[in-house]
């Protein structure tokens, strides 16, 4: 009985401190924090959000407390600590619990009420590694005859250089929480294989526990699938939920991942780079066509989304639930089928080619065969994207439709022009001027392999005039011809040109200094259209 009133004195002081706390971090209007590091505004983003979502947690833990002080009669013995009866102990958390409540978590699956220890990992090898810009998540489950995940792991890991391990985060989540010897298994095998990515915080591994799932033997059977499908469709939404409810915190992004699949080296920077580049609203970014491989989305919306699935987690499989979702969030009833189509591709974005391959033969349910390949994987893409300094762009060239120069400066497709002539110019300005490390520009694409500038130098212009001694030392190692050079602009230096194969890149003299505009100077017309298909302009970091 002791114990009992020590539970409803400390249960009452935390619901009163946490209203408390809620109160000053409430009062007042919201301040809206902007950052030009997209990571960083990304991140105020987010911790804004939590902020707003932190009265709803409040009311969850008032409902949990409220329920475990009703199950059991109310006595009349005194609370020594706070002088108040067990009736007015519960009768004042009833009134704090009285108010309009948002469903949370507990709405949708009752079970968990009164049981936090449900709604953290049952094991976990981790080191609490957190702000990173990507975590990846990889649900995994026991297979007849063959699994995956070793070989996902490795190419996952492969693909990611020094910088990029620093800024990833990968989380595998062994879903086989009434097995305690497989998951017992599938550690010991990513501890004998990748110890030094678990060490490093790289990689991590949790198993949820048992009684964070319903009874899942009792479902309604929908659609004509058998009751085998539907508690695996069933699970599987419960699955995905827990994994991205745990990840979420830990980047600024999560990716959805599946256990049997490969990736394209370098496949972290192009995701990041396509994220930070999308200027308008987006839901999900696509990496792969297949499934739910290589599916981005922003941590701050992972909340919503996963509520969604919970609502229905019983009723229909993941992707139609994903396409659910999209439908109730930009889709006008009063449209045809064919503009709410065009409004969920304007929030759900493709990137191509591909970078996840999927290798998968036997799949996850019971005797279900998937021989499921991305066309796409492996393909050269038409257009590469890099992250470049902000710019004023100009230029003399004819655009053909929508593949503008901006569009290709940030890497949302390539430039492409009618007929160069004989001085046309495209001007990269920047303002301030900065200090430029390497250049590069690759014309021409796979579709259109001829389509390349000829007879094309890159200048660059500096806001303060350079020695002759240098601009001649600079000049020569350019390897212009006369020509080239005596028709460079007024007041630019020659610095470059295209090659052969319709490639310019090379480094800028740390001796140049600031650099006010870089110039592509076409010197002779050409009957090919043009593409520019890759621009870098890397900026140096003294």
């Amino acid at each position: 009985m002791r114990l009992r009133k020590k539970v409803v004195a400390v249960g009452l002081g935390l619901v009163l401190a946490t209203a408390l706390v809620l109160l000053l971090a409430t009062t007042g209007q919201d301040v809206t924090l902007t950052s030009e590091d997209p990571l960083l505004e990304h991140q105020l983003q987010d911790l804004q959000e939590r902020l707003h979502k932190s009265e709803n947690l409040n009311r969850q833990r008032e409902d949990a407390l409220f329920a475990l002080l009703s199950r059991n009669p109310p006595v009349e013995d005194s609370v020594s600590d706070t002088n108040l009866s067990r009736n007015d102990v519960v009768s004042n958390i009833a009134k704090l619990a009285s108010g309009l409540q948002v469903p949370g978590i507990h709405s949708y699956l009752p079970h968990l009420t009164g049981h936090p220890e449900y709604l953290r990992p049952a094991t976990s090898l981790s080191q609490g590694v957190s702000g990173v810009s990507i975590v990846i998540g990889i649900p995994t489950i026991k297979r007849d005859k063959a699994s995956y995940l070793t070989q996902t792991l490795s190419s996952l890991i492969a693909g990611l250089n020094e910088e990029e391990i620093k800024d990833c985060l990968i989380v595998v989540f062994i879903a086989e929480p009434w097995d305690t010897k497989y998951p017992a298994e599938v550690i010991a095998t990513i501890q004998e294989k990748f110890q030094s990515s678990l060490d490093s915080g790289l990689l991590e591994v949790i198993v949820p526990p048992a009684g964070f799932y319903p009874d899942l033997n009792n479902l309604k059977e929908t659609f004509g699938d058998p009751k085998e499908r539907v508690k695996w469709r069933t699970k599987q939404n419960l699955d995905y939920a827990f994994l991205m409810l745990y990840a979420r915190p830990k980047a600024v992004y999560y990716v959805q991942m599946e256990d049997d699949v490969v990736a394209k080296p370098g496949y972290l920077t192009i995701m990041k780079t396509f994220a930070i580049q999308q200027k308008e609203e987006w839901i999900m970014l696509e990496f792969s066509v297949l499934g739910f491989i290589g599916k981005m989305f922003k941590s701050s919306d992972v909340p919503m989304i996963v509520e969604f699935f919970l609502m229905f987690h019983a009723d229909k499989p993941i992707d139609w639930l994903m396409d659910h979702f999209l439908w109730v969030k930009v889709c006008n009833p009063e449209k045809d089928a064919k503009h709410c189509q065009r409004m969920i591709q304007s929030v759900r974005r493709r990137f191509k080619p591909s970078l996840f391959q999927h290798i998968g033969v036997e799949s996850s349910l019971r005797g279900k065969v998937q021989k499921l390949k991305d066309r796409d994987f492996g393909k050269a893409g038409l257009y590469r994207a890099h992250v470049n300094p902000a710019v004023q762009l100009a230029s003399s060239l004819k655009t053909y439709q929508k593949f503008t120069l901006s569009k290709a400066y940030v890497g949302e497709t390539f430039f492409w022009a009618s007929n160069p002539s004989k001085g046309d110019l495209i001007d990269f300005k920047y303002t301030p001027p900065i200090h430029v490390e390497m250049y590069l520009f690759r014309s021409g694409n796979m579709d259109h392999p001829g389509d390349v500038f000829h007879n094309t130098t890159i200048e660059i212009l500096t806001p303060e005039e350079v020695s002759d001694t240098v601009r001649q030392r600079i000049i020569s190692r350019a390897g212009l011809s006369q020509a080239e050079i005596q028709n460079t602009s007024n007041g630019f230096i020659p610095i470059g040109k295209f090659n052969d194969d319709g490639l310019a890149q090379g480094e800028v003299p740390d001796e140049v200094g600031l650099v006010d505009t870089i110039r592509i100077h076409v010197h002779e017309p050409s009957d090919a259209w043009v593409i520019l298909s890759e621009i870098m302009i890397q900026e140096s970091k003294r």
